[in-house]
C-alpha cells in the first residue's frame, strides 16, 4: 500500500512540505458537464433565465473558485495562480453543458485540485442560476484531463 502523504507517522492530517521540491511550470485541465431538459438549455442560450446570463455568471465563477482552491480544499497549499479559465460548451446531444476548466502556474506543487475546482464550482452555478427552470440536473462526469510538470511528469486522460 502507498504512503498517504497528507498523514504524519501518527497518523495526523498534515499538509505536505513541498519545500524541497524544484519550481516547474505546472498545468492541469479538467472537465465534467450538467444535463438538463432541453427546454432549460433553449433558455440558458437565450440568455432568458430571470437570474442573468448563466453561462457568463458560472464562467466567472468557476475562474473565482480556482483562485480560492486553498480556503476550500483542506491541506491544499495556496498558490500564485498564472493562469486559469473556463469553457462552456452547448451540447444538444446532453441535452446540456459541457464545462472544461484549466489553471497553471511556476511551482512547486500541481495544479490538478484549482481545475477540478473550477469545473466544479462553475457547473454549480450553473445549477444554482437555472433550478428554478429544471430541478432535475445532473452533475456528472468531473474528472482531471491532462496535468503537465512536476515530479511525476506529463499525464494525458487516455
Amino acid at each position: 500500500m502507498m504512503d498517504l502523504s497528507h498523514v504524519d507517522p501518527e497518523g495526523r492530517a498534515r499538509m505536505v512540505d513541498v519545500g524541497g521540491k524544484p519550481e516547474t511550470a505546472r498545468l492541469a485541465r479538467a472537465d465534467g458537464s450538467i444535463t438538463m431538459s432541453a427546454e432549460s438549455l433553449a433558455a440558458i442560450e437565450r440568455n432568458a433565465v430571470s437570474k442573468g446570463d448563466v453561462i457568463a455568471t458560472a464562467r466567472i465563477a468557476g475562474i473565482m473558485a480556482a483562485k480560492k482552491t486553498s480556503e476550500l480544499i483542506p491541506l491544499c497549499h495556496p498558490l500564485p495562480l498564472t493562469d486559469a479559465g473556463v469553457d462552456i460548451e452547448v451540447d444538444r446531444s446532453l441535452p446540456g453543458l459541457r464545462v472544461t476548466a484549466w489553471a497553471s502556474t511556476h511551482g512547486r506543487t500541481g495544479v490538478e485540485m484549482e481545475a477540478l475546482t473550477a469545473v466544479t464550482v462553475a457547473l454549480l452555478t450553473v445549477y444554482d442560476m437555472a433550478k428554478a427552470l429544471d430541478r432535475g440536473m445532473e452533475i456528472s462526469g468531473i474528472r482531471l484531463i491532462e496535468k503537465r510538470g512536476g515530479k511525476s511528469g506529463d499525464w494525458k486522460r487516455g
